[in-house]
């Protein structure tokens, strides 16, 4: 099912059932968008602010050269989820009074998407380095591995959801 079908049966359901026009639809869109952001803007600002005091602690000399690229990398992919979180504000504020509603609401739910992608990845990131550094290499990449299968495991469990409501 194409992506413009989808949208017109959600606008024609949500006119059916709720009443609403395509206005009120992007508003109730925008607000509950907005909502969801506030909630998973807080964590990713606390990791990356966790993030960025590590290298000033004491036994951060204690990395390893592969530990330190695994910070780097995670540090990157979470200033990038922070952005990305926050970018939807931003975008808010350049086309208040234009009438761009859709245009907005299309555009932060998908950075919203990549914000969250690019969150668990960070977050896989601090488990690998945190286990690697506190138990071993080997445990890091473990606990890793069963991160990545349990964000994995919610994404599939989300499609099989959505799969389920579109049919």
């Amino acid at each position: 099912m194409d992506s413009g079908r989808l949208e017109r049966d959600d606008a024609d359901w949500n006119f059916r059932a709720r009443h609403e026009t395509e206005t009120q639809r992007l508003d109730r869109n925008w607000n509950g968008l907005l909502q969801e952001l506030r909630v998973v803007q807080t964590g990713v600002q606390l990791l990356t602010g966790f993030l960025l005091t590590l290298p000033f602690q004491e036994r951060f000399g204690e990395l390893t050269d592969a530990e330190v690229l695994i910070y780097l990398v995670t540090v990157a992919l979470s200033v990038t989820s922070t952005m990305l979180l926050v970018a939807p504000v931003g975008i808010h504020r350049m086309l208040f009074r234009l009438h761009a509603l859709y245009d907005l609401v299309a555009v932060a739910h998908r950075l919203a998407i990549c914000g969250i992608t690019t969150l668990a990845m960070a977050l896989i990131g601090v488990v690998l380095l945190i286990f690697s550094f506190v138990v071993s290499p080997v445990v890091g990449v473990v606990a890793a591995a069963v991160a990545v299968a349990l964000f994995l495991g919610l994404w599939l469990f989300a499609r099989i959801l959505q799969g389920r409501h579109r049919k």
